[in-house]
């Protein structure tokens, strides 16, 4: 197995809700990973498109990329052996419907288009790809409680 890194993110639906915190508690307790960099920010429009570039010819792409700005997300970091297909797993299925007991979307997704988080998919060089787009000169360093981080993140983001 191979040191990875993947990029998440709690999505603006999941922040407003303030279920931010608890999603960073269960990808702490079951990825078996360390979060390397986290941060709050309003993805712009040209990062959305840059990120969902591989979808942009699907009916749905300005849906998506309305929903991935319509507000603040918490952007991470996690690093680890094997975590991009790691985090899809703890993640679970896209449509909440379909998702195994216990994971986050399970637990916090409302539709398929309110599914509460991101996460890099298994192809070949997405999660560094964008790892790079929203963390492009990020200096990765182990985060030693990801919950308190994401705690005074979302605090601050609320105030």
């Amino acid at each position: 197995m191979t040191m990875q890194k993947t990029f998440l993110a709690v999505k603006p639906n999941a922040m407003k809700r303030a279920d931010a915190v608890g999603i960073v508690k269960i990808l702490n307790e079951k990825l078996g990973a360390q979060c390397v960099a986290m941060k709050v920010y309003t993805p712009s429009k040209a990062i959305a498109e840059k990120h969902y570039e591989a979808l942009s010819d699907k009916p749905f792409f300005g849906e998506l990329i309305e929903s991935f700005t319509a507000g603040p997300i918490l952007g991470m970091v996690w690093q680890g052996e094997n975590v991009v297909a790691k985090a899809r797993e703890v993640m679970g299925a896209t449509n909440p419907a379909d998702a195994a007991e216990g994971t986050i979307r399970k637990l916090f997704a409302k539709s398929i288009g309110d599914n509460a988080i991101h996460g890099s998919d298994t192809e070949p060089g997405s999660a560094q790809r964008e790892v790079e787009i929203h963390f492009p000169s990020a200096d990765f360093t182990p985060i030693a409680d990801p919950i308190s981080q994401a705690e005074k993140l979302t605090q601050a983001q609320a105030a």
